[in-house]
C-alpha cells in the first residue's frame, strides 16, 4: 500500500488505525478495559502482522458506549450485552424503515 492509498482510508470508519495504547488514551480508559470488551466479544480488533491489536473508529465508538454504561455502575458483561442489543435494535429499525419506504413506493395491486 502506498502513502496515497492510506490517505484514502482516513475517512474509513472500519479501518483499524489505532493501537491499543492510543485507543485507550482516546477513550480515557485502560488497555485492560479494551481487552475486557474484546473478551466479552463486543468488539474484535484486527491484529497487525506483529500480533498487536488495532482498532477502528467504529469499534472505538462501540467501546465508548460500553464505558459510559460501566461508569454508571453497570457490570462490564451486562454493558457489552446492552450495547449489542442496542446495535441490533438500531439495525432492525433501519431495515424496517427501508421496508416501509419500498412498500409505500410499490403499493399492492388492486384485484
Amino acid at each position: 500500500m502506498t502513502a496515497g492509498d492510506s490517505f484514502g482510508r482516513l475517512d474509513d470508519d472500519d479501518y483499524p488505525a489505532y493501537t491499543m495504547g492510543r485507543a485507550a488514551e482516546m477513550l480515557g480508559t485502560t488497555q485492560g478495559f479494551l481487552r475486557a470488551v474484546g473478551e466479552a466479544r463486543l468488539i474484535t480488533p484486527l491484529r497487525s502482522g506483529g500480533g498487536h491489536r488495532r482498532y477502528s473508529r467504529y469499534q472505538l465508538r462501540i467501546a465508548a458506549r460500553a464505558r459510559e454504561l460501566v461508569d454508571q455502575g453497570t457490570p462490564i458483561e451486562a454493558a457489552c450485552r446492552i450495547v449489542i442489543l442496542e446495535d441490533q435494535l438500531e439495525e432492525a429499525q433501519r431495515i424496517n424503515a427501508e421496508y416501509r419506504a419500498s412498500a409505500s413506493d410499490n403499493p399492492p395491486a388492486a384485484d
